[in-house]
């Protein structure tokens, strides 16, 4: 699926509501600031999905997002982030750490912690978006890496440079993938970030079986595809990937989670993204469970409050009222 949103179709005094809104629905809720003396602001955000990992490109003028602790207890997302500088310059602050950022370099941050992202001038960036447990290192180690700029020069990069070409070229080609091509291929760029980020920790991967965290991956991307499938299950899930329900819950032990502790959080975020969305306020908070498998109200109301602490409708209220007051 590709999403595009631009700032120029639109008259000057929406454009930069409007571009908070882009990034909110492509990424994670976040407060978004710019330039004090600029009365325009122009961006593009192309976003692709790739199996279980979102591909964005991002290319605006001058701009800070700042994830906030208000907002990460209040709209948790369970994924990492890597944020490629293709053009301009950018800096990443997460963890009491500061990243500077040039042309090839790129940086590792995680959704579920604060951070801030500025950038002082015009730019261009390209960010992979990913669930936490398909990376195959711990999270105690991957939190001495994240806001830690991660040189892509060849000359100076070891295989941290293999990385910006890399994803260069994915995302050349992301729009004409799909199928099990997207899914082989999420799994290659997944095994890659592993491979480098280890070597930075100077340690082998927690998780060295690449056959296992391809099954993952190719598991997860069928997650992601059916979750709207009010039946789907383990038991589903095992046989179309023709393997025994022992092996599934096997492979999902390995990441801290259950089959099913991973199929709900991934449909409550998507409800939560919809409930969000001001293009969809129009549509029932019932509908919007029944779209991600809870055909029952009475059930979504009570799942999704026990994870986000509000019911959906008092949720999607509060969501309409941070836009209207920010």
């Amino acid at each position: 699926m590709a999403d595009v949103a631009r700032t120029l179709t639109l008259p000057v005094a929406q454009r930069f509501d409007f571009w908070k809104a882009a990034l909110e629905q492509a990424f994670v809720p976040l407060e978004v600031t710019r330039p004090v003396d600029s009365p325009d602001f122009r961006g593009r955000l192309d976003g692709f999905d790739l199996g279980a990992l979102r591909v964005c490109e991002v290319r605006a003028e001058p701009h800070t997002a700042l994830r906030t602790r208000r907002l990460v207890a209040a709209t948790p997302s369970g994924c990492y982030k890597l944020g490629l500088l293709m053009r301009g310059s950018a800096v990443l602050i997460q963890d009491g750490r500061e990243a500077t950022l040039t042309p090839g370099d790129y940086v590792l941050y995680d959704t579920d912690r604060p951070y801030t992202l500025g950038f002082a001038s015009e730019h261009r960036m390209l960010i992979l978006v990913f669930p936490r447990e398909l990376l195959g290192l711990s999270a105690h180690d991957v939190a001495r890496l994240t806001a830690t700029t991660l040189p892509g020069a060849p000359a100076h990069a070891g295989l941290a440079g293999l990385i910006p070409p890399f994803l260069t070229q994915v995302a050349d080609v992301m729009d004409e993938v799909g199928g099990r091509a997207a899914i082989r291929l999420s799994s290659n760029v997944l095994d890659l970030l592993t491979t480098v980020l280890a070597e930075r920790l100077d340690r082998p991967a927690a998780d060295a079986d690449v056959t296992h965290r391809a099954m993952m991956v190719q598991i997860t991307a069928f997650i992601e595809e059916h979750l709207g499938r009010a039946d789907l299950s383990p038991q589903l899930i095992a046989a179309a990937h023709h393997i025994s329900l022992r092996q599934l819950h096997k492979l999902f032990h390995g990441t801290g989670s259950t089959v099913g502790a991973w199929i709900r959080e991934r449909r409550l975020e998507r409800c939560s993204h919809d409930l969000r969305d001001p293009r969809l306020a129009d549509r029932p908070v019932a509908a919007i469970g029944a779209r991600w498998g809870y055909p029952d109200p009475a059930h979504f109301s009570r799942l999704f409050k026990s994870a986000y602490g509000l019911g959906p409708r008092d949720y999607r209220y509060h969501a309409d009222a941070g836009r209207v007051n920010g």
